[in-house]
């Protein structure tokens, strides 16, 4: 926070900065229409930041084993045949007797042989239908406290598997913008101080 803001905080009367740091704890809460809000807005995200550009920036990665933009893409893919919707229809049907099958996160099968234009677009129609198919379930308070059984992490809720696909889809927007970034890690020269993308590690792992 800087001085300037720290000030006006400081400034406000106590029932105003209270409502600040209530609105704060509303955010930690998970929300059906707002997570579709975000959930509804990633594919045009991915389609206005990557459609159209050259492959030195959608085909580098960090180096070794890391992924690119389409190894990113093909993953979110993945997620989204096999891991989001069929979670939730294993929560809503079986609960906790059906463990879930493990995410695989490979991406291998997705993007060989395809274009980045073609992974765009095969994400956004998946997205757009498992959308579909959540609302369409009408989920109600008493359906979002409903337990399955993640293989690593035991029980878990409804809520917190599709507050999970937000964050994730949210993660790997931040692991997008940090390899591109990289890309030109030496081209900012001793700007490289300032840029904090250039710095982070290790949070964003596929």
């Amino acid at each position: 926070m800087s001085r300037h803001t720290s000030a006006n905080v400081s400034s406000l009367s106590p029932k105003r900065e209270a409502c600040i740091y209530v609105g704060m704890e509303d955010l930690t809460r998970f929300n059906l229409q707002e997570a579709i809000a975000v959930l509804g807005r990633t594919a045009a995200t991915l389609d206005a930041l990557l459609r159209g550009l050259p492959d030195s920036w959608v085909r580098s990665n960090e180096g070794n084993d890391t992924w690119n933009a389409f190894v990113i893409v093909g993953h979110l893919i993945v997620g989204e045949r096999t891991d989001w919707m069929p979670r939730v229809r294993i929560i809503l049907e079986r609960g906790e007797a059906r463990p879930f099958d493990p995410f695989d996160r490979s991406a291998e099968s997705e993007i060989q042989g395809k274009s980045l234009e073609q992974l765009l677009d095969e994400f956004a129609r998946l997205r757009r239908e498992n959308l579909a198919a959540l609302q369409a379930l009408n989920l109600q308070p008493d359906d979002l406290a409903r337990r399955g059984r993640h293989p690593a992490l035991g029980a878990v809720t409804l809520a917190e598997l599709l507050a999970t696909w937000v964050v994730h889809d949210l993660t790997h927007l931040h692991q997008l913008s940090r390899v591109m970034a990289h890309q030109y890690r030496d081209a900012v020269g001793p700007w490289n101080v300032y840029l904090g993308v250039l710095k982070c590690a290790g949070h964003s792992a596929p």
